[in-house]
C-alpha cells in the first residue's frame, strides 16, 4: 500500500466514522454511507489485507495474556452486509479463538429467561474474540417496532409501561459498563447502507434465489 495511503487511512476513517461518546447523531444526517475516504478498489483491498494481518497478530497477543477477551457486535438493516463483512474482515483470524454467534429468533428456552440471557451464555472468554452478528440491541429496536416479540417474552404487565424502552436503554449500558470492568472490551459497528444499495442487495438476493430454483 503507498504510505500516503498508509498515512492517512486509518485517522480519516476513525474521525468519520466513529460516535463520540454521549453525543446524539443522525444517520442520515451525520453519516454518509457513501463515503469512501477518497480510496481506490485498490487501495481499499490493500488496506484490508493489512488490517487482516494486523487482526491476526493482536489475536496472538490477546490469547497469550488471557486477561481480556473481544466482543464485536454487528448491527445493520437487513441485506446491509453484515455476513460479509464478518466473513472478509475477520478472515484472518484463528477459528480456535473465536466465535460467530448469530441471534434468530428466540427459542423457548430464551423465552423464558431475561432478554440478555442468550446474550450472555456466549460471551467469550479471556484471550478469545466472540463476534454478535446482530446482538441485544434487537430488543431496543426490532421489539419496539413489533409489539408481538415484546408479548412473545412473556413479561408480567405491570413492566411492560411507557418506561420500558428507556430502562432497557439503562440496563445495556450497565451491562457493558460491566463487561469492561472485567476485562471484557465491546467495540459496536453499525452497518450503514443507503436505501439504493439496500435495493440492489434484494434485488441480488431475489436473483440468485430464482437461480438457485431453476438449477435443482
Amino acid at each position: 500500500m503507498p504510505s500516503n495511503v498508509q498515512a492517512r487511512f486509518p485517522n480519516a476513517l476513525y474521525r468519520k466514522m466513529l460516535v463520540p461518546p454521549g453525543k446524539k447523531i443522525d444517520l442520515k444526517r451525520d453519516y454518509d454511507p457513501g463515503f469512501t475516504v477518497k480510496m481506490t478498489k485498490d487501495e481499499a483491498s490493500a488496506a484490508l489485507a493489512k488490517g487482516i494481518a494486523q487482526l491476526a497478530e493482536f489475536q496472538d497477543k490477546l490469547y497469550a495474556q488471557d486477561r481480556y477477551s473481544l466482543l464485536v457486535l454487528f448491527q445493520a438493516l437487513d441485506a446491509a452486509g453484515k455476513d460479509g463483512t464478518i466473513k472478509h474482515v475477520m478472515s484472518g483470524l484463528n477459528p480456535q479463538g473465536c466465535d460467530v454467534h448469530s441471534f434468530k429468533a428466540p427459542s423457548a428456552e430464551e423465552l423464558d429467561h431475561d432478554y440478555l440471557w442468550r446474550c450472555v451464555k456466549a460471551l467469550p472468554e479471556r484471550g478469545r474474540i466472540g463476534i454478535f452478528n446482530r446482538s441485544y440491541y434487537e430488543e431496543v429496536l426490532v421489539a419496539r417496532v413489533h409489539p408481538q416479540i415484546l408479548d412473545g417474552q412473556k413479561l408480567p404487565e405491570s413492566l411492560k409501561d411507557k418506561n420500558i424502552w428507556k430502562r432497557r436503554f439503562e440496563e445495556i449500558n450497565n451491562f457493558e459498563r460491566y463487561l469492561l470492568h472485567n476485562g471484557t472490551v465491546v467495540l459496536k459497528f453499525v452497518l450503514n447502507v443507503s436505501k439504493q444499495e439496500q435495493t440492489l442487495a434484494y434485488s441480488y438476493r431475489h436473483v440468485r434465489g430464482v437461480g438457485k430454483r431453476l438449477s435443482m
